[in-house]
């Protein structure tokens, strides 16, 4: 078949991310998916999803910092009285091959790169959230905003964690707040954490509720021993 003139292909690179983009909302809006959340902003069309090159690689950092401060800024200016979840997802270009101590390996690598990258652009931490990432009130602060992340990779022990690729979804702490503050915040964990039972018959070990343990814990979606310590680290001056 001829390509119309005037007409360009999209390029093998193009294709991939769109596949990848494409494959990460059919993991979503799949029927044993657990996470309510997730799904009811995919159904609202408030789930941005973006490709980018292997996690790990440095190429990633500007590009993605820009679409996350660009998403906390409308997020600072949503109407409190909307209950619409809107989240920003990153699916990356591999590795594939991932086992859980080398994907929590490199989320942290990327989380930390990101965080100097926003110090050296002049954004200050979130001022209502902890600087110490093992404290129960810590949330990663970007572009000045407050962020929950998940992150997804083929070798995920949790199985609404498992995709063949890498990805990161980055949730708005405040607008969970804005959430919780009205009860849905509740109800939407409840149902969440019963359809995580019936797909694999416990919830994350992980788990906890904001202000009761460390969130960094969740990130990676690994069960982390009890003594584990985050290997982020705030840069001084924030």
């Amino acid at each position: 078949m001829r390509t119309p003139p005037g007409r360009l292909l999209p390029s093998p690179a193009d294709a991939a991310a769109s596949s990848r983009i494409a494959r990460f909302r059919e993991h979503v809006e799949a029927a044993d998916f657990p996470c309510v959340g997730a799904k009811a902003s995919l159904a609202r069309d408030a789930l941005e999803v973006h490709a980018f090159g292997p996690l790990g690689s440095r190429g990633n950092d500007g590009p993605l910092l820009d679409r996350i401060v660009r998403f906390a800024r409308r997020r600072d200016h949503d109407d409190p009285d909307d209950s619409t979840v809107h989240s920003l997802a990153a699916v990356f270009d591999g590795p594939g091959d991932t086992d859980e101590s080398r994907f929590e390996a490199l989320l942290w690598s990327q989380l930390q790169r990101l965080h100097l990258l926003d110090v050296r652009r002049g954004a200050r931490w979130a001022d209502d959230v902890s600087r110490d990432p093992d404290d129960p009130k810590f949330s990663l602060s970007l572009g000045g905003h407050p962020f929950f992340v998940i992150g997804l990779h083929a070798g995920a022990s949790r199985l609404a964690r498992r995709l063949p690729f890498p990805a990161l979804v980055f949730n708005s702490h405040r607008q969970f707040d804005r959430l919780r503050a009205d009860g849905r915040y509740a109800k939407m964990q409840a149902a969440t954490r019963e359809r995580d039972v019936a797909l694999q018959g416990s919830i994350n070990p992980n788990l906890a509720d904001f202000g009761t343990a460390p969130e960094t814990r969740q990130y990676s979606g690994r069960a982390v021993e009890a003594g584990w310590r985050c290997p982020f680290h705030v840069s001084k001056g924030r």
